[in-house]
């Protein structure tokens, strides 16, 4: 069978079974879209021998590049020895060597660690620990606080706490009540305020929510730096360190998501530590295992794990768990890519390549059709508008941003986009004249697909 007639055929198998997350499907069963069966470093390699750049780490995973050997091997090897065992009751020496190297690295007093398969699932122990470690103390708080245009998952207690309108209002009638602040959304203010003039109100804001309901909040939870869902929002500097004083004055937790933000996308191995922030729960996953095989973690303070020690008929157990929750070929794979931090300097020689991506970025802000350019670490959105003057947004029916992404594609590059925002978010490894042609594919299709558009759009 030639490549072309292999790519048919699943092409048509795809087509007639499988349906895709967070995918118009409508759209999808007439695109052509690339079929990926191989990756080498930076790049993705379709059915047809074509190579793509990876531009968004296949979905802000990756982070040493694809096929890398330490990571592979230990993946193997752990493959020959172990392939599950029950983390209910039992353990096993890969996840208990894990719990320790992420309690090393992790901030200041976040001491136990809960491990899930994804991000959602780690968002969900944490919810539930923050909500049992007051009810175990006597204490009853059923709300949380997030913040508006906030991402933390597709579950239920996830999509609860999370706050963007257009992939949530459908399950409205499911959730449980939350109260929001307003996102730190600079370019659009929520407020209507200008930063710094404003001295971070967004954040401010929390005091409000707090002192009119502390008594019931069992904690507040946020993105550290950057929303990512939200269209690559990046707060101010001083924005999470606001809020984690403002919790820690009511008495409040502090639970901070960083499954997209963390083991080194925005230049630190978590977001936090750039404002010296450590808090009562930290959730990761995404670039755990550099971005190899599913797993999460939920971690938590002692003080938190404490109130949950009593006899089983005290029922205080944390009644959450999944069949392949510690899994230890997911564990090995997450060690091999912590001793790859340490021994290529990861974080180190990733800085240069953080203000490279600043420097290519600034002719892309000054396109007629680019609104705002934002950055945090090797994290970037590229916001598309109709009108840079007045910030008018393109008609969602135009589909500019998706229009984008499929016409980078023929270039070399796959990106994907948020709405109209233009994600760029590839592997800490990318080498340096990739990174170049990336940011050059991008600007390149976003000229192409906004010209044929026309005046008016």
């Amino acid at each position: 069978m030639s490549r072309d007639d292999r790519t048919a055929s699943l092409r048509a198998a795809d087509h007639a079974n499988v349906w895709h997350p967070f995918t118009p499907m409508s759209v999808w069963l007439g695109d052509d879209a690339p079929i990926i069966e191989r990756g080498e470093g930076s790049f993705l390699i379709d059915t047809e021998g074509t190579r793509y750049i990876d531009g968004i780490s296949s979905l802000w995973v990756n982070v040493h590049g694809h096929s890398h050997p330490r990571i592979v091997d230990a993946i193997a090897e752990q493959a020959k020895r172990l392939q599950h065992s029950t983390f209910l009751g039992l353990a096993h020496p890969p996840a208990i060597e894990l719990a320790r190297r992420l309690t090393e690295i992790a901030p200041p007093g976040l001491t136990r660690v809960f491990f899930s398969e994804n991000g959602a699932a780690a968002v969900e122990v944490a919810l539930k620990m923050a909500y049992s470690y007051w009810r175990n103390r006597g204490d009853e708080r059923p709300r949380f606080v997030s913040v508006e245009n906030g991402y933390h998952g597709d579950t239920i207690g996830a999509v609860s706490v999370g706050a963007i309108e257009r992939f949530h209002e459908t399950y409205r009638p499911l959730l449980f009540e939350t109260t929001h602040i307003p996102s730190p959304y600079c370019y659009r203010c929520p407020l209507g305020l200008t930063y710094p003039t404003c001295e971070i109100a967004c954040a401010s804001a929390l005091d409000d929510v707090l002192r009119k309901r502390a008594g019931d909040v069992a904690a507040v939870i946020v993105e550290p730096l950057v929303q990512g869902a939200g269209g690559i929002i990046t707060a101010p500097n001083g924005h999470l360190a606001r809020i984690a004083e403002i919790a820690r004055r009511h008495g409040t937790l502090l639970i901070v998501d960083e499954i997209a933000t963390g083991f080194g996308r925005t230049g630190t191995m978590f977001a936090c530590e750039q404002d010296g922030v450590s808090p009562d729960i930290m959730c990761v996953g995404k670039g755990v295992t550099g971005g190899y095989l599913p797993l999460s973690a939920t971690l938590a303070t002692e003080e938190i794990f404490d109130t949950f020690l009593a006899p089983p008929e005290d029922h205080r157990t944390l009644y959450h768990g999944h069949s392949f929750s510690g899994n230890p070929i997911t564990a090995a794979a997450a060690l091999a890519n912590l001793d790859v931090f340490e021994d290529e300097r990861t974080l180190d020689r990733l800085q240069p390549k953080i203000d490279l991506l600043r420097l290519l970025l600034k002719p892309v802000a000054d396109h007629p059709s680019v609104g705002d350019v934002r950055q945090r670490g090797f994290m970037a959105g590229i916001e598309l508008v109709a009108d840079r003057e007045t910030k008018e947004p393109f008609g969602e029916a135009l589909q500019v941003g998706a229009r984008v992404a499929r016409a980078a594609r023929p270039k070399g590059a796959i990106i994907r986009p948020l709405g109209d925002v233009m994600v760029l978010m590839p592997p800490l490894s990318i080498e340096e004249d990739v990174l170049g042609r990336l940011v050059s594919i991008t600007a390149e299709a976003i000229d192409e697909v906004t010209s044929a558009l026309g005046p008016g759009r």
